[in-house]
């Protein structure tokens, strides 16, 4: 099984990530988009989910498919966080614990501003959305 899940990082938001500061990824018609599923699961329950358990309930809740999914899922590579909309556009870093499990911070928060001087974590930045 492939895995999405970092220990002990801190994923940055993308270089061009258009948001100055962090923005709650607003709704727009009745279904969820991936970016407000993932803020709901990281801002509500920070350190109780994966990146895996993240990256996973996006799709069964897109697919309406339960957990029985997740081994076919995960039998294929994944995109991780890295390619989160909330790294890439609404400005929010997330860190993952020792354990996997995430959080995420908004760009010029104090938090954010420790983790991204942190000597003690791996740094890897959100994917681009825009070629070079």
């Amino acid at each position: 099984m492939k895995t999405t899940n970092y220990y002990n990082t801190f994923i940055e938001v993308s270089e061009d990530c258009p948001a100055g500061t962090a923005e709650i990824p607003p709704v727009r018609g009745e279904s969820r988009s991936a970016a407000n599923i993932q803020f709901d699961m990281m801002s509500r329950h920070p350190y109780r989910f994966t990146s895996d358990d993240v990256i996973f309930q996006v799709f069964a809740t897109k697919n309406n498919v339960g957990k029985s999914a997740w081994e076919e899922f995960f039998s294929k590579g994944q995109a991780c966080l890295r390619a989160s909309p909330l790294v890439k556009r609404y400005g929010w870093g997330v860190h993952c614990d020792a354990e996997g499990k995430v959080a995420i911070y908004g760009i010029g928060s104090a938090e954010y501003e420790q983790y991204l001087k942190s000597k003690e974590l791996a740094h890897v930045k959100g994917m681009r959305s825009k070629r070079v």
